[in-house]
């Protein structure tokens, strides 16, 4: 086992790997042949062999995609180990396999957001109301007009806390009682800043308050059963928890000024934040903007499901114009103030861009979500795709970017435009 070369050394806290990639790779069984999506063999090697280059530099134990083009599977595949292969890890090492689920993340976001979009549908629920019409409680201390939208596109003026105790995701009635409470920024919407746990946990109320069911339940009945997904809710069972993929922070040193910023954004240091999704209390609980468990392969058949319109095998899961309003954008690119990098924001989704966005290059129409701080999941109108990449690892700054974004160059430009908008 040798570690593979790279730009910083030996400074980066990442993972031996083997020569030979193939004993630790799994292909599930469920391939189409490229040739009758569009594509090449070729194509699909030359992502994979992205794919493949990604892992090599260290920064994920286990990793694990799955590409849809045309509804049909294009790559499901995973490399590494769910467990014991962690830097510096010495215990019994479990494959990965396709089948592996990883926390999303923040890419949870998009899941819950489409559930709100559900209820509007339904007219249990107008987007451009006050929160506070259907949650009393959160009117206090200047936050009675922020409204619905507002929560789900950024602007609520409730972005984060500092120095927030980690023990708090633990507690779920504590962690709304600091959010009433919660003094806004702003409360006309002007203000974007990325709400990386509070405005999950308003949402995740809301749907309690409208249907008497949790929000994990309104999934399980409306979203992940439907369309026959044993994955793909908030945390998980204790007897299924060993099956998840062990999180583990990689990559270079997270220093000052980085680490000032993490834990702006996330209340705390990424270290904690790390810990703390390995923690088997974690995925006892419901954290709307950061807890669904899944596989890639449940993420791209999510995707999917938005990307025909909200339908997958004849089943109506959302309707075309529900979808429509979900990824619809609601502002021109801005600076985040949160992330401090320019953004665009449906009402719930991360937005594609153009020349180069987060989902690749040249892909406006794309949208999706990603999660801390290496899962993406997506889907892009325009090539058809639907797009997911669960890591293991969580590196910021490494030498793992440079592949990252060429993985996502490559699936861009082998999958190519079928219609334009």
């Amino acid at each position: 086992m040798t570690a593979l070369p790279n730009l910083f050394g030996r400074i980066e806290n990442n993972i031996q790997i083997p020569r030979s990639l193939k004993e630790i790779s799994t292909i599930a069984d469920n391939e189409m042949s490229p040739e009758w999506l569009g594509l090449t063999d070729h194509d699909r090697d030359v992502i994979w062999k992205a794919v493949k280059n990604l892992y090599r530099t260290g920064a994920y134990p286990a990793l694990s995609i799955c590409i849809r083009r045309h509804g049909e599977i294009l790559l499901n595949r995973s490399i590494g180990h769910a467990q014991g292969n962690g830097p510096g890890e010495r215990g019994p090492k479990v494959m990965a396999t396709p089948d592996t689920p990883f926390c999303l993340f923040s890419a949870s976001k998009a899941v819950t957001a489409m559930l709100i979009h559900l209820l509007e549908e339904r007219n249990q629920i107008n987007l451009m109301n006050p929160v506070s019409y259907y949650v009393p409680e959160f009117a206090s201390n200047g936050k009675k007009r922020i409204t619905v939208q507002q929560i789900l596109s950024h602007r609520a003026g409730i972005a984060s806390f500092k120095d927030i105790d980690p023990e708090l995701l633990f507690h779920h009635d504590s962690m709304m009682e600091l959010i009433y409470h919660a003094e806004p920024t702003a409360i006309h919407g002007h203000e974007l800043a990325y709400h990386a746990l509070t405005g999950g946990y308003v949402l995740g109320e809301l749907v309690q308050r409208l249907t008497g069911d949790t929000i994990a339940e309104f999934l399980r009945v409306n979203v992940q059963e439907p369309m026959g997904m044993r994955n793909f809710n908030y945390g998980i069972s204790a007897e299924r928890y060993p099956e998840v993929a062990t999180n583990y922070l990689t990559g270079l040193p997270v220093v000052f000024p980085m680490k000032q910023f993490i834990k702006r954004v996330l209340g705390a240091d990424l270290a904690t934040a790390i810990k703390v999704s390995n923690d088997p209390r974690f995925y006892q609980q419901i954290i709307p903007a950061g807890n669904i468990t899944a596989t890639a392969e449940e993420c791209s058949r999510f995707f999917h499901c938005l990307l025909s319109g909200g339908e997958f095998e004849a089943k109506r899961i959302f309707q075309p114009v529900t979808v429509e309003r979900a990824v619809r954008e609601v502002s021109a690119t801005e600076l985040d103030r949160t992330l401090l990098v320019p953004m665009r924001y449906s009402a719930g989704m991360m937005l594609g861009n153009y020349p180069i966005g987060l989902f690749g290059p040249a892909a406006p129409h794309a949208y999706g979500h990603i999660g801390l701080t290496n899962n993406f999941c997506w889907a892009d109108p325009e090539r058809m795709i639907s797009v997911a990449l669960l890591t293991s690892g969580n590196p910021v700054l490494g030498s793992h970017f440079y592949r990252l974004v060429n993985l996502l160059t490559t699936i861009s430009r082998r999958c190519k435009k079928v219609f334009k908008h």
